[in-house]
């Protein structure tokens, strides 16, 4: 079983942060008794199949102080983690209240309230701003994730998707709307798993 040392050695995270990641995810795991946040039988291996599936995408962002927005967070992952270690400016959507009053709650526990920003709504409902990267892990497939996020991505903005074994099926048929630089990375928690980094993302019209 992965444990929380593996995941410092993994990440090179400080001690704080190796901290705050345990404050969040000792919650979690109090919280999984009552809401079902994640599926129950990923609770014993939280550190690999969450903290570190999220963390992975740290060092592919594309700068120190990028924006991120993270769609359909759930528990928080990625885009929690991703600000616990240092990502600035992370916008968090999610539609489920309870989910997001954890979230919330975490973010609280945490120290992260002027990293994170959290919007209870749907996708859809946002205000289109401009970010540098938009993430989104296990809510849809990327023709459906890049229809999402067609109003928040400029000429520079990256797109990264952690996808299982159906990244090639989903790539090739995002490529009959989208014209993109496609980057692949293997999954350190997953070995079927692939890290997507879309670039130059446009619309075919």
């Amino acid at each position: 079983m992965f444990h929380v040392k593996q995941f410092q050695e993994a990440t090179g995270v400080t001690d704080d942060v190796l901290q705050r990641l345990q404050l969040y995810a000792d919650l979690l795991v109090r919280w999984q008794k009552k809401i079902n946040l994640v599926g129950n039988n990923t609770i014993p291996d939280l550190w690999n199949r969450h903290m570190l599936d999220s963390a992975q995408l740290y060092p592919l962002l594309p700068k120190p102080d990028c924006t991120i927005i993270d769609f359909g967070s759930g528990a928080g992952f990625p885009g929690l983690v991703l600000a616990i270690m240092g990502g600035p400016k992370v916008t968090m959507i999610e539609s489920d209240g309870r989910k997001c009053a954890f979230i919330a709650e975490a973010m609280r526990v945490t120290g992260t309230g002027e990293a994170a920003r959290l919007e209870n709504r749907r996708i859809e409902d946002i205000e289109p701003f401009p970010v540098d990267v938009v993430t989104s892990r296990a809510l849809a497939s990327v023709d459906k994730l890049l229809i999402f996020g067609e109003k928040f991505i400029e000429e520079s903005t990256i797109c990264l998707f952690p996808k299982g074994k159906k990244a090639d099926e989903e790539l090739t048929d995002s490529m009959k709307n989208w014209k993109m630089r496609v980057s692949k990375f293997q999954s350190q928690t997953d070995p079927s798993g692939t890290i997507l980094k879309l670039e130059s993302i446009s619309k075919i019209s």
